[in-house]
């Protein structure tokens, strides 16, 4: 992904997630993709999409169980 896209992704899920700690940072072997930062802590992967002309973006957040445990409702 460009520079520009990457900026303007990390722009958005701050935005959408209120939080100006998004950070999205480059995977090494992967031009695709990148790694999602809330703080310090990896939540997600965030992956580009380029079907027929038509870009999209897929952010994958995996929550364990375990993670839920100590979690007031």
């Amino acid at each position: 992904m460009t520079e520009l896209e990457v900026q303007k992704l990390q722009k958005y899920l701050c935005d959408k997630f209120n939080n100006k700690n998004v950070r999205l940072v480059e995977r090494i072997k992967s031009e695709d993709s990148l790694e999602v930062y809330l703080a310090d802590e990896f939540i997600g992967t965030l992956y580009r999409d380029d079907e027929e002309g038509e870009v999209s973006y897929d952010f994958n957040m995996a929550i364990l169980e375990m993670d839920l445990v100590n979690k007031a409702i």
